[in-house]
């Protein structure tokens, strides 16, 4: 249960908000000082009272480094801060960051050595942006981020994951230790808990390299049988060993496809090129499953996207999703994608 905010707070927030000119999402705004007040108001102890004040500074100063680039398009690049300059990994990691940077993508890592220095390489300091952790066995931020102005230092995992993943349209993990693991699962649990949006993730190995293959085995061997993920959870991911390939299957998953959002309890997909009847027919009869009701439609602009002025000029199908399945959800946008040359 959420603590009460006495209303004797709730009006001081009202207060500073109304001091500070705030015009834009004025409520939220009450919210959040409400709630910081709320949390003084409550004496808690003096790490807990640490820990809120520094993940708000860190979420303040990530989203600032961002905010310039929020129209970019980002990959997130994640693997082990192990890896030598030498090892095939590290090229892979090089070759893709600078293909994706060739075709207007920034590259966003944990800003540390290894793969992620591999990825900063390749998209060069320019495309690049950094968030890192401070460890006490790591000197800081490699050569190619430190001192940028695209670099943020975070004292905590959980705000550096959030900024890894929440400004991201992609994502690639290449083999790495359990740092590599935990952020690929968190990923993928993200995305099929619809906690996350739809994105392309792809596990990215070396020639002649099975890690990604054992973990897979793993999933399929172990997690599917045992019922503890379905069989449409494997479809959140695509595994590879070329750069090349790994570059393609980012860039076709936005070649038609745009965006979602839930407007009420229908789920609204956006795309350049609506389809043909045929095309809509099949849609329906393939991803059916998906359906809580009804038929997927084509849709105009709802009068929510409407006063957000949001994404107005797009084609888009509507539909009462059941909020499972976002495996063969991605696999939907798939077909979506093949509608376009």
């Amino acid at each position: 249960m959420e603590p009460d905010v006495p209303d004797s707070v709730v009006e001081r927030a009202r207060s500073v908000v109304a001091d500070l000119g705030v015009s834009k999402d004025v409520r939220l705004a009450e919210s959040l000082v409400s709630e910081a007040l709320g949390l003084i108001t409550d004496q808690p102890d003096t790490l807990d009272l640490k820990i809120a004040t520094a993940a708000l500074t860190e979420m303040r100063a990530a989203y600032s480094v961002f905010a310039p680039f929020r129209d970019e398009r980002k990959v997130s690049i994640f693997g082990s801060a192990r890896t030598k300059p030498d090892d095939p990994l590290y090229d892979q990691a090089r070759r893709l960051a600078a293909d994706l940077a060739d075709r207007g993508w920034m590259t966003v890592t944990g800003a540390g050595p290894g793969i992620m220095e591999a990825g900063m390489e390749g998209a060069g300091r320019d495309r690049s942006i950094g968030v890192s952790i401070r460890l006490p066995f790591e000197s800081g931020a490699n050569s190619i981020i430190a001192g940028d102005h695209k670099h943020v230092s975070m004292k905590y995992f959980f705000t550096r994951k959030l900024m890894l993943v929440k400004e991201s349209q992609a994502f690639v993990c290449l083999p790495g230790g359990v740092g590599t693991l935990d952020e690929t699962f968190e990923l993928l649990t993200l995305t099929q808990t619809g906690k996350g949006l739809p994105v392309p993730i792809v596990l990215l190995d070396a020639p002649g390299d099975d890690y990604w293959e054992s973990v897979d085995a793993l999933i399929r061997n172990q997690l599917v049988p045992r019922g503890l993920v379905s069989p449409d959870d494997t479809g959140l991911y695509t595994i590879t060993d070329s750069a090349d390939v790994a570059c393609e299957i980012i860039e076709r998953f936005y070649s038609n496809y745009h965006s979602i959002r839930f407007v009420g309890d229908r789920l609204v997909v956006r795309m350049q090129q609506g389809p043909t009847d045929a095309q809509l027919d099949d849609v329906n009869d393939r991803f059916a499953h998906l359906l809580a009701s009804g038929r997927i439609e084509r849709s105009g602009p709802s009068k929510l996207e409407q006063r957000e002025d949001d994404e107005l000029e797009l084609d888009r199908l509507a539909f009462d999703f059941t909020k499972h399945g976002y495996g063969d959800l991605i696999a939907m946008i798939g077909d979506i994608n093949s509608w376009v040359a």
